[in-house]
């Protein structure tokens, strides 16, 4: 199945925060530097987040005093953040808001930029109160609305989040709503009302927003290949890219795409146009397991301590500790301080995915009363995800329960039987072991 994209990894118009990116962090910088920091010229390649920065600038050059020019000089640098995969826009966003706040203390618009903000640091259990905060200020603010969504469902809160995105629903039906109750679904084990309402996001998508509108037909693309409708997926892959030319998640996503097609060749090339726009670990785990299966293993060896650099020494340092844990775990290393950083993750956030990588590592440690418990959390809702039910399927193994085992194996490959490079491997060597 294709990797999952995170509720808050994607637009923000529609809400929805990357938090990709490996720059360094900005320096800090006084107000007047915030409203001049460098750009790109206003050219053909200008994308609609330098328009914005540029009338940003303009507004708090003849405004200084007002919050309204930082306040769109921190959205826009977070959609520029989304457009380039660069985290440090972030900074810089974060800058700009706190002179949105220095200039008119707790204004509703700074407010709720804020929670967004601090959902892309995955500060989630601050943004939480911030994102109510936003709502209790202006009730009908649709989009302060989308950030208590996102923070709900990285907290695990699920029942208040589903009530949450019918409000916004019911305030606006729109891209941002409509991808939010499209996640919430596949979440749910709905795949088919997940595209429903993703296919719902897209015709509703801003045509002048294209990073939008990419972001829309990247997750439709994922839950039709979730369906098994492969080839329905790649042709979205490709809208995005007609939409957004070189857009690293369109680009990544289709070269999953290509894996599960069988043309590992066309996937290898797609994945390192990929990485050569924006540096990621998930994209350097694939890349480097898909080495792996083809021999290669210096190339791989070279993604495998690229997963590693970027964590550790990237402006969006602690983004992935996730991805680093299930790393670390798939190749039985590092499990101690896998183990750390899972555990760590789990005190922060209590999704359904954080649960599933403490239970991937738990059990390659050998603790498997915990990982059973953690691994059942993980499935609770139903989620149709290959990776979990593969997991769930080792576990049960694990602890005695071949009948179950052999259950969650099957649907892991059923899903997609090529979920994973090498993992996709082990598990039908696991269920034909079972089966003899």
């Amino acid at each position: 199945m294709p990797k999952k994209v995170s509720l808050i990894a994607g637009l923000v118009v529609v809400g929805l925060l990357v938090t990709l990116g490996i720059r360094a962090v900005v320096r800090r910088s006084s107000s007047q530097e915030v409203a001049r920091q460098e750009m790109p010229a206003l050219d053909q390649r200008a994308t609609p987040a330098d328009r914005e920065i540029r009338a940003a600038q303009g507004m708090i050059d003849r405004e200084p005093k007002l919050s309204r020019g930082y306040n769109l000089l921190a959205s826009a640098y977070m959609q520029k953040a989304r457009e380039t995969g660069d985290f440090g826009y972030n900074a810089r966003a974060e800058e700009a808001l706190n002179r949105s706040f220095i200039a008119e203390p707790d204004n509703h618009v700074g407010t709720r930029l804020q929670a967004y903000l601090l959902l892309s640091f995955h500060r989630f259990a601050e943004a939480l109160p911030v994102a109510q905060r936003a709502v209790a200020q202006s009730p009908k603010d649709y989009e302060a609305h989308g950030a208590l969504v996102d923070a709900l469902v990285e907290l695990g809160q699920y029942e208040e989040a589903k009530k949450a995105v019918q409000t916004m629903l019911d305030i606006r039906p729109y891209t941002a709503s409509y991808a939010r109750a499209s996640y919430l679904r596949s979440l749910y084990g709905n795949t088919d009302g997940a595209i429903e309402a993703m296919q719902m996001a897209v015709q509703s998508a801003n045509p002048g927003n294209p990073e939008n509108l990419a972001w829309c037909l990247v997750y439709l693309g994922d839950e039709l290949m979730t369906a098994g409708r492969r080839s329905e997926a790649e042709r979205e892959y490709d809208r995005a890219l007609f939409s957004f030319p070189d857009y690293y998640l369109a680009l990544a996503a289709k070269a999953r795409a290509k894996v599960a097609a069988g043309d590992t060749d066309a996937a290898v090339e797609l994945y390192k146009r990929a990485q050569e726009r924006v540096p990621s670990p998930d994209v350097a785990v694939d890349l480097g397991d898909l080495y792996t299966k083809l021999g290669r293993m210096d190339d791989a060896k070279k993604q495998y301590d690229l997963v590693e650099f970027i964590e550790r020494t990237s402006a969006a340092s602690g983004t992935y500790s996730r991805q680093l844990a299930l790393f670390y775990a798939d190749r039985e290393i590092k499990l101690d301080e896998a183990l750390t950083i899972a555990r760590r993750e789990r005190e922060t956030r209590s999704d359904i995915y954080t649960y599933d990588a403490l239970a991937w590592v738990l059990y390659k440690r050998g603790e498997l009363a915990e990982a059973k418990k953690s691994i059942d959390e993980a499935m609770r809702l139903g989620t149709r995800d290959a990776r979990i039910f593969y997991h769930a399927g080792m576990i049960y193994k694990a602890i005695d329960d071949p009948q179950t085992a052999a259950k969650y194996l099957k649907l892991a490959l059923a899903i997609n039987p090529s979920f994973d490079v090498l993992q996709a491997d082990v598990a039908k060597q696991t269920l034909h072991k079972i089966s003899a």
